[in-house]
């Protein structure tokens, strides 16, 4: 498992997203870009997530900073969660597991008492120069979002 800490090289990203196309880490030299990540699509809390992000998506912009979301879930299924909800937000996947483990958060997990491997709700925040400026990890989702706001904008 990688230990990232702040004021480390953020990993690459490089990424199919929905809608079509790639997104890349480094083609956003000089922007802030906040990369959350999240276990499933279409979940309550990974909808609730998504959804306050959206919410926020113009305050996020009026900060200069990107939002992306990323989970194992393929393409289409990011398009139809997207539908579903209206979501404004770019949802990215990484369907071989590289990003989550490039980020430390493909990690063991345990649901009445049954361990598995599963993507830790975790969200990180990447400065202009490419450095990890906050994370956040086990992340609950009520209030997350505006945490995250608050620290793109001191930022």
């Amino acid at each position: 498992m990688t230990n990232l800490t702040v004021g480390d090289p953020a990993p690459a990203i490089n990424l199919p997203r929905d809608g079509g196309g790639m997104v890349d880490l480094s083609e956003t030299k000089g922007m802030k870009v906040v990369v959350y990540f999240y276990p499933k699509d279409d979940t309550p809390g990974c909808t609730k997530e998504a959804i306050g992000f959206t919410e926020q998506a113009a305050a996020f912009a009026e900060a200069g900073a990107v939002v992306w979301g990323v989970s194992k879930d393929s393409v289409s299924k990011h398009e139809k969660f997207r539908a579903k909800y209206e979501l404004g937000i770019p949802l990215l996947s990484d369907e071989d597991g590289t990003v989550c483990e490039d980020y430390g958060v493909w990690v063991e997990k345990n649901m009445y008492g049954k361990k598995y491997m599963g993507i830790e709700r975790a969200t990180y925040l990447i400065d202009g120069d490419g450095k990890i400026a906050q994370i956040w990890r086990k992340v609950k989702v009520p209030g997350h979002v505006d945490a995250v706001l608050e620290s793109v904008r001191a930022l």
